[in-house]
């Protein structure tokens, strides 16, 4: 029998239109997301979003078949990845506001008396909203379980260097036989509240990292974009978010084509298949651009299942 376990954590989506709410109610819950220290008001202002959000969002969803993508693509993933790593290994996914949830992943594994659980959270760089609000949930579950397994975790690997490699297949697929002194490339990581940052959060200084380690395999590999940039997405209300802004930075290279690459996701979801696909290509459209391209996630891509055997085998 299996006497370990892999389980890698993400944050989830509908995988239905009725799911939609309980998505964004399980979002604005967390402490990790609304920061305020009160319990009560947290749930009147995360009350009062997601009355006011729940059937727009509900109509991104139908754009997009009725349900996110990222469930499907990391059940792909899984797959995948249990067969690489083979039986005497358990591959499950669990997801923070949608199914599956933490406590039927745990009775799997209590089940299965696994003696050692390696939690992965599929966000390559770290944050309080997703690193840390994922491993607490399934920590503080797990403990409230049965189970007496050993847990070990990871905070981030956005410095692995065959993760990175998947990344740079992905855009080698987008280019396609085009130019790349055509283009700009823009990696665009999903932002956050300046507050957030200013509180201690090391996403932003990991976002950077990372863009500076991808431009030089992008020099290795002899892929000499017009230009590399770094943007951050979907800003909401009205604090002050990181910069620049997707938007602004489009305007910036709008007489040119651009490929984007959404740095802080590792599996598709609404922020790539509907933000960036409808939503900022829109824009892009507007400002006159000749080509505007987006890559995909790595998703299953056997790349990304070699990068995350080797972050397990890095774990043990």
């Amino acid at each position: 029998m299996a006497k370990e376990a892999v389980v890698l954590l993400n944050m989830g989506g509908p995988n239905n239109l009725d799911e939609v709410e309980l998505f964004l109610k399980n979002m604005f819950n967390d402490k990790n997301i609304l920061t305020m220290k009160s319990d009560l008001l947290r749930k009147m202002v995360g009350g009062l979003i997601v009355f006011n959000r729940t059937e727009s969002s509900q109509e991104i969803y139908r754009q997009l078949g009725g349900k996110s993508p990222i469930v499907g693509h990391t059940q792909n993933l899984v797959k995948k990845l249990q067969k690489k790593l083979g039986d005497e290994v358990i591959v499950e996914f669990v997801m923070r506001y949608t199914p599956p949830f933490v406590p039927e992943v745990i009775q799997k594994l209590n089940k299965a008396n696994v003696e050692k659980i390696y939690l992965i959270p599929l966000y390559p760089q770290q944050s309080s909203t997703t690193t840390k609000s994922s491993l607490e949930d399934f920590e503080e579950h797990y403990h409230d379980s049965e189970g007496n397994a050993v847990l070990v975790e990871i905070k981030h690997f956005f410095d692995n260097k065959t993760y990175n490699k998947s990344i740079l297949e992905s855009i080698q697929e987008k280019i396609a036989d085009a130019e790349y002194r055509d283009f700009d490339l823009i990696f665009s990581a999903h932002g956050l509240p300046q507050k957030i940052v200013d509180s201690g959060d090391v996403y932003q200084k990991h976002i950077e990292k990372h863009v500076e380690i991808l431009k030089k395999n992008l020099d290795d590999a002899k892929m000499d974009f017009h230009q590399v940039h770094l943007a951050y997405q979907s800003k909401v209300g009205p604090m002050e978010w990181l910069k620049p802004s997707l938007e602004d930075k489009l305007k910036l290279v709008r007489n040119r084509g651009v490929i984007l690459f959404p740095l802080a996701f590792t599996i598709d979801n609404s922020e790539t298949d509907f933000e960036l696909e409808i939503e900022y290509r829109e824009i892009a459209e507007k400002l006159g651009f000749k080509e505007y391209r987006v890559c995909r996630c790595p998703n299953d891509s056997s790349l990304f299942v070699d990068a995350l055997c080797e972050i397990y085998e890095k774990m043990k």
